[in-house]
């Protein structure tokens, strides 16, 4: 009977051995993985206007030492005063001290010292779980959950900064909102989405940590040397604008150069290729943006250039700040359908001094950008006779706005434009110009 009553007694205790297996896992994985993450989103605040709009900001966060929060430039905008509300609707009014509006980057002093975020001693792998912390759409505290999807990806090619890519969802208002491991450890600051959605699409960008403690850092201790205003428009060589110029397709092509401007100055002109600066080649049109922040503090970049296909050195002197901005056009391709067109052909009226003095509704030149007033400098780097010149392949033109602006175009009459879209929130008509 004994033997019986000990069979029928192990289920059961089997069954409470699983059960309390259970719930001490349970109570040893919740607190290790929720208990960091709750007192990380402590740290974090919305930020709204300090005036009688009581406007939605964005978010912020208790940097490392607790005596400032961080947030995005352009949450801040120009603001002078804030206010922070935490998740326990405490609220403080405190005063913004420090902005980098190129690196987009605000430092606001915090009345009461806490304890901030700390940051992540190892750097995120590909793949590492992350957590964006913030109030997206407005709605506060939110934590959403994603991966790391890049480690470097530069998202504006004028400013000099590599991003965190990673899929958690943000959306408008997670903007200075922490990025944290699952230990509540900071990686960096939710920033950007990406371009062409005012929405979350899978795919975000944060400032990472360690180069937002040197900004923060520069910006309290004022060391950190302003990304300078050089006066430039210029867009990338690639193959297309490379084969129309006889060159290797790298390098940056001056648009225009702003009166008065450390461009102009320097002696750097619309048609100019640069394709070192300070020493480094531009490989990659990003380059150019790490190079001008790397000679920044010397107050000068040395730069070679191609000007009508010969090599010069000129250098630049780097003085004042700047705010940057991408713009750009796509063109889509059709077939073609004749040889050769001379520019009365394609709807241009010209006067003597190559100027434009009528347009037709449907002139590819139109659709590419050609305007009534513009003053055509040069094709394809070269001056040319205007009323003989035929175009029998795409072609570059060096363009004077009747204020006196330059600029370039791409005319191809054998494919139609297919319309604008939106880049890096700037400009939208013409995605491939950068403005330096």
């Amino acid at each position: 009977m004994q033997a019986k009553a000990e069979k029928r007694q192990r289920p059961l205790v089997i069954e409470a051995l699983a059960a309390l297996l259970v719930l001490v896992l349970a109570a040893i994985v919740r607190p290790a993985s929720a208990a960091p993450l709750d007192a990380a989103m402590d740290k974090v605040f919305t930020v709204r206007s300090n005036d009688a709009e009581d406007r939605f900001l964005g978010s912020a966060f208790v940097w490392t030492d607790g005596t400032v929060a961080v947030t995005n430039a352009h949450v801040v905008g120009q603001a002078e005063e804030v206010r922070l509300i935490d998740r326990h609707g405490t609220e403080t009014t405190a005063l913004v001290i420090a902005r980098d509006p190129v690196r987009d980057v605000a430092v606001i002093s915090l009345p009461t010292a806490s304890q901030g975020l700390q940051l992540a001693s190892d750097a995120p792998q590909l793949g590492d779980e992350v957590f964006a912390l913030g109030a997206p759409l407005g709605i506060e505290f939110t934590l959403t959950e994603g991966r790391i999807s890049s480690l470097a990806r530069q998202t504006d090619i004028a400013v000099p900064m590599l991003m965190l890519q990673h899929d958690a969802a943000v959306n408008p208002g997670s903007s200075g909102g922490p990025l944290v491991d699952a230990g509540g450890r900071l990686l960096g600051m939710n920033s950007q989405i990406a371009d062409g959605s005012r929405m979350f699409v899978g795919i975000a960008y944060a400032i990472p940590t360690a180069e937002l403690d040197r900004i923060v850092t520069g910006l309290i201790e004022e060391t950190l040397p302003p990304f300078p205003t050089l006066g430039l428009t210029a867009r990338p060589v690639d193959r297309q604008v490379a084969e129309a110029l006889g060159t290797d397709a790298q390098g940056l092509l001056i648009d225009a150069v702003a009166p008065g401007g450390l461009a102009e100055t320097s002696g750097l002109k619309p048609g100019d290729i640069i394709i070192r600066a300070s020493g480094t080649t531009l490989g990659n049109p990003g380059d150019f943006a790490f190079a001008i922040e790397s000679a920044s503090a010397d107050g000068q970049a040395t730069l070679t250039l191609l000007r009508a296909g010969q090599e010069q050195v000129l250098t630049l002197a780097l003085t004042e700040p700047e705010d940057t901005g991408l713009r750009t056009r796509d063109i889509a391709r059709a077939p073609a359908t004749v040889a050769s067109y001379t520019l009365t052909a394609l709807g241009v009226t010209l006067d003597a001094a190559g100027t434009v003095t009528a347009l037709t509704d449907n002139s590819p030149a139109l659709l590419a950008g050609l305007a009534k007033g513009d003053r055509i400098l040069a094709i394809n780097g070269a001056r040319q006779d205007l009323a003989a010149y035929q175009l029998t392949a795409p072609a570059l033109l060096l363009l004077e706005a009747p204020g006196g602006a330059t600029r370039h175009i791409r005319l191809d009459p054998w494919h139609a434009p297919e319309g604008v879209r939106p880049v890096g929130g700037a400009n939208v008509l013409d995605p491939d110009v950068v403005v330096f």
